[in-house]
Parts: C-alpha cells; structure tokens; sequence
C-alpha cells in the first residue's frame, strides 16, 4: 500500500520511541524492521524521532531494514535518494523540515539527509512468504499491511515477526488491527494508547 506520509500516525511512532530508545540504550547494535514502508516516509519518520531521542552515538548504531513487495520497482530507488516532492513534506513542523530536508536542485523538490539515509536499508520482501529477513530486531514495525491480508494469514506473519524479535524486543502495527488470540500470548501490551507490544520472555 504506497499512500502514506511523514509523521503519520505520530502518537503510536511516540510510543515506540518512548519504549524502544531505553530498551536499546549502550548497545552496540540497533536493528529495527519495518515491513510494508512504501514510498519510505514511515522509516524515515522513525529514524527523525530515534535521532531526535536517541543521542549521537546511540544514533549511529541505529539500522532500520525498510521492507515492501514493491511490485512498481520504484519504492527502493526513492527511498535510497530520499528525494520527495513539496506536496510529501508539506504536513511535515517547520523545525524538523529544516533540520533533516534540504530543497533539491530539482524544482520542487526536498532530499532527506545523509544523517537519516545512512541509517535506512531497502530490500523487496514478500511477508507472505512468511521467510523473516533476519532476526535479533529490538523493533517490528507493521503497519497499513496487515489488514490486506486473511485472519489467517494476519496470524502466522505475526508468529514469524515474534521469532525475529530479540527477548523483550517490541512489535508496533496499527490502531486498527487487534492482536489475533492465537499469538496474544506471546506478547504484552505496554500501553493502552498505541496496538505496542513487548515480546514475553522465554516465548
């Protein structure tokens, strides 16, 4: 699903900074998977809100593995540039537009900074393949991809982004989608606010 924009959803992408950045403090390695990122914005959200809490150095540990079907073939060169129109930025406040956007050479247009692309790896991946790209993550994020698919189907993506998580690590999908009872049990909401969820120890 390709229509989103930068900040969307703000108060969940908060929540997840709020938990994730004390979760991971002084470790060497922050991995974080976001699968379904479209055009890029929602990964690149992220890492503006993990640079903005997470501190230099913390920071430059920070990997976001940014995942889509991407069928168009277009999703991973836009988000390897990081070059967006007017139009993509125009909801984005004054402070962090200037912070991490500087306008292009090419009229109407915005590149994100290296700061924040340094941080950011494309790859195609079908999560109905149900073949995790890695493990290890302190972060899952998965959301508008969800809802497209069967219960079922909802079910089984979700035991795999269990097994890829790191004990304690969190998983973050949207307001709209409930956790299925068939993997509540491997999880535990953290706020009442946000659909957050902390991946119980020992499962």
């Amino acid at each position: 699903m390709a229509f989103t924009y930068f900040l969307r959803d703000l108060q969940t992408l908060e929540r997840v900074v709020e938990h994730v950045v004390p979760y991971t403090s002084g470790r060497s390695s922050v991995q974080v998977w976001d699968a379904g990122c479209a055009m890029g914005q929602e990964p690149y959200s992220l890492a503006m809100l993990f640079a903005e809490n997470m501190g230099h150095f913390g920071f430059k540990n920070l990997r976001i593995r940014a995942t889509d079907l991407d069928d168009c073939s277009l999703f991973g060169d836009i988000i390897r540039t990081g070059l967006y129109q007017e139009e993509d930025v125009k909801r984005m406040p004054r402070d962090l537009l200037e912070k991490y956007f500087q306008q292009d050479d090419k009229a109407g247009y915005f590149r994100i900074s290296e700061l924040l692309r340094s941080r950011i790896q494309f790859q195609k991946h079908d999560l109905l393949s149900l073949s995790p790209i890695g493990d290890g993550f302190s972060l899952i994020m998965c959301k508008n991809v969800l809802l497209h698919f069967h219960y079922a189907e909802r079910v089984e993506v979700i035991r795999m982004f269990h097994g890829s998580l790191a004990s304690g690590g969190f998983f973050a999908t949207e307001q709209t989608q409930k956790m299925p009872a068939e993997t509540a049990h491997l999880f535990e909401q953290v706020r009442g606010d946000a659909q957050l969820f902390r991946k119980i120890e020992g499962r």
